[in-house]
């Protein structure tokens, strides 16, 4: 695990995440609140140590899946973390979950939340942490380092059809049923005023973060020109 500070109120935690012979990572979001409460966005098999650096940074009060896709590690979580709330997009067979929308009451005015339309056989939010101005996204969004090469840049380039290793994937362009509602949630997305992306697998974006999305979107036109 790698911890990445990214403002005073958010950090990340990446993971290992091995597919394919790559490395696609998994990133857990920590979003600190006022009053020092964590919402942990995504879960991992969260190791003693792991769980005593989140608890030097902050209480933690939620566990959350922005997607149905990522509930892998669910119940490592839950032990990890007893007594505090699990939000899902939808029910999880056999495990105790809240639903995730309507948002929390005590995230009002701090953590503000998007379903994206349109899409078949899953269920995604999308996240914004006001006070860093953060975007937190799932998997309508990858970033992968420049460095990647061999095998594993072939098969972002190719197979995921992201010819810069940024972008919304084959994968996830193969589940919108419906683009113009996917669209309209693109754009409300846009209206928040993020500075930085993180998504679930692998790299955030803290330069130029908006341009990045746009261009990434009006590629395949979800983005108004």
């Amino acid at each position: 695990m790698h911890w990445q500070q990214l403002s005073p109120d958010v950090a990340l935690l990446q993971y290992d995440l091995r597919r394919f012979g790559i490395d696609f990572g998994r990133v857990v979001t920590l979003m600190r609140l006022r009053d020092g409460r964590l919402v942990l966005h995504s879960t991992a098999p969260f190791a003693p140590e792991e769980v005593a650096a989140i608890r030097r940074f902050g209480e933690p009060a939620w566990l959350v899946e922005a997607t149905g896709m990522h509930d892998t590690f669910a119940r490592t979580a839950q032990l990890a973390f007893p007594g505090i709330p699990y939000l899902t997009p939808a029910p999880l067979a056999g495990l105790a979950a809240t639903a995730l929308n309507p948002l929390p009451r005590d995230w009002a005015g701090e953590i503000d939340l998007i379903r994206i339309e349109g899409l078949r056989r899953i269920d995604e939010y999308a996240f914004f942490h006001r006070a860093s101005r953060t975007l937190v996204l799932a998997d309508l969004l990858f970033h992968f380092p420049a460095e990647m090469h061999g095998w594993p840049r072939f098969f972002v380039k190719t197979i995921m059809r992201l010819p810069r290793l940024v972008g919304v994937s084959f994968l996830f362009r193969s589940m919108i049923r419906d683009r113009e509602c996917f669209a309209h949630s693109v754009q409300k997305i846009l209206a928040w005023d993020f500075r930085q992306i993180v998504v679930a697998h692998r790299e955030p974006i803290v330069d130029d973060a908006k341009s990045v999305f746009v261009r990434a979107l009006r590629e395949r036109g979800f983005a108004r020109e």
